[in-house]
């Protein structure tokens, strides 16, 4: 995997593959460019470019301090120039799609567009305290296998999903060492979460609303709890534009491979290369 060096030194993995329209893919808090390898197969005419955000994946653990919005957003930037591309359509998972909306509030210029899945301006209580509840916190499992079994009962809200999915699951987000399984990220971005979580409330509105005249996607998944419907219908009115899908049997967050987000996304796709 290449890396790449950010203004502070630290030195950052990423993936770069295939041709066409540059698309750059932001990972959830505690995930990696592989979040995107179910996706990664349906499209075409694209150049997906995965970056590990720094304390995930193949990049340097640099510091609580350091895992924050504008932080990645700044390295989302510098992994660009160092490609050597001015523009690039974002498609943000999570705290990705966060990130994509700090893009279009700071440096709308270096975008073509912006697909959420499952994020909005509006975070609910119930899908923060969740993550609170795992994030920086090793599994008491010896294996993947046990991961894996596991996972379907702590993801309620995923229905109909194979045996084979939720091992696949395990291995992009966990990793099996000699005393059993550990992290895949820097479990000092727990302490970076509860800091931000626990501050003054901050209205995210303005960084969805930098987002006009862009081509914007959104993904919902049906069960999230994280991202209400009442938050996606007012997405929706203030941009009546707005590429739109619901991933039926799907929680916090959907895998892009399902029928309703690939549609989604693909229709988000020809937009961005028309506008452009």
């Amino acid at each position: 995997m290449p890396h790449f060096h950010a203004k502070d030194g630290a030195r950052l993995a990423y993936a770069d593959e295939g041709d066409g329209l540059p698309v750059l893919a932001l990972a959830g808090l505690t995930r990696d460019g592989r979040d995107f390898d179910y996706l990664a197969p349906h499209l075409s005419g694209v150049r997906l470019i995965r970056l590990d955000s720094r304390g995930r994946g193949g990049s340097d653990w640099t510091g609580h301090a350091t895992y924050t919005v504008p932080q990645e957003a700044a390295d989302a930037l510098a992994l660009l120039d160092h490609l050597g591309l001015d523009k690039a359509a974002v498609i943000g998972s999570s705290r990705g799609g966060l990130i994509g909306k700090f893009l279009a509030a700071t440096a709308k210029h270096r975008l073509t567009g912006l697909c959420m899945n499952d994020v909005g301006p509006v975070l609910e209580k119930a899908g923060l305290d969740r993550i609170v509840g795992y994030l920086g916190v090793r599994p008491q499992a010896k294996t993947l296998s046990e991961i894996a079994a596991a996972l379907p009962l702590a993801n309620p809200g995923f229905v109909n999903v194979p045996a084979s999915r939720w091992r696949e699951e395990a291995e992009r987000h966990f990793r099996e060492t000699e005393t059993g399984v550990d992290l895949t990220y820097d479990p000092e971005l727990r302490q970076s979460f509860e800091t931000a979580v626990s501050g003054p409330p901050v209205d995210l509105w303005p960084l969805f609303d930098a987002l006009k005249d862009l081509p914007v996607a959104l993904i919902r998944a049906e069960n999230s709890d994280l991202l209400s419907r009442d938050a996606a219908r007012e997405m929706q009115a203030r941009r009546p534009d707005m590429i739109y899908a619901e991933t039926a049997d799907r929680a916090h967050i959907p895998f892009l491979d399902e029928p309703e987000a690939l549609a989604a996304i693909r229709t988000w796709l020809e937009w961005v290369k028309k506008a452009m």
